[in-house]
């Protein structure tokens, strides 16, 4: 049994969908980022960084991991599932994996602060987000033209990246010329366990009007600490 301390985030919804895909017990524990939940003391306790999602595995005596890659891999080890366990195998998810974390993870989430939270607009760096960003989905189209899934066959590399790119117009970067990306974006978005981690926590009604935007971009600036 799991204790997920999450919100309704792309890092979030990564642990969230591997524990469906799982088929696992685990309880929500919803953070509610724009109070700053996640700077209170005894959520620090669990998570230095001050971030979600946290995990608590409570058959290993309340055992927690935090950064979302780090539970990942975590889970996936411990249940022998979505990675390989053949040396050559499990390093190429782990690459993918890494690609996320280190890449695609940091510049769209700064995509998303100049583009959307920002105050000032500052052209040059949402040009230069959005630009990085489109370049990381190039080398995943890339790959994706080669392979099914990102490793080959679908592992947590998938589940921590596609979170992410399925926000990709939150980011304000278009991927209608990236096919290979667009059909890996419908083929895991499709998969049972994908929708019902994408619901976990329920996710506020989409941005449909500029009013709900600005209202969303407000809650995501008191969240930039």
């Amino acid at each position: 049994m799991y204790d997920l301390y999450t919100a309704p985030t792309p890092n979030g919804w990564k642990i969230s969908i591997l524990l469906e895909e799982l088929g696992v017990p685990y309880g929500v524990k919803p953070i509610q980022l724009g109070k700053l939940e996640q700077k209170e003391p005894w959520y620090l306790r669990l998570n230095p960084n001050g971030r979600i999602p946290t995990l608590v595995d409570r058959e290993a005596d309340d055992f927690a991991i935090f950064e979302s890659g780090a539970i990942l891999l975590y889970l996936a080890e411990k249940h022998r599932a979505f990675i390989p366990s053949d040396v050559k195998g499990r390093s190429r998810v782990v690459q993918w994996l890494m690609f996320q974390m280190g890449g695609v993870g940091p510049m769209q989430g700064q995509a998303n602060v100049f583009f959307r939270y920002a105050p000032e607009k500052i052209q040059y760096a949402i040009d230069r987000y959005q630009n990085e960003v489109k370049r990381l989905y190039g080398v995943l189209d890339t790959r994706l033209g080669e392979a099914e899934y990102l490793a080959g066959d679908y592992s947590i590399a998938d589940i921590a990246t596609w979170p992410w790119v399925s926000l990709h117009g939150w980011a304000g970067i278009p991927i209608d010329d990236l096919k290979n990306l667009r059909r890996w974006l419908d083929a895991v978005g499709a998969r049972p366990a994908v929708v019902r981690g994408r619901a976990v926590p329920e996710m506020p009604k989409a941005p449909t009007t500029d009013e709900t935007q600005k209202r969303i971009a407000e809650e995501g600036r008191k969240i930039l600490v």
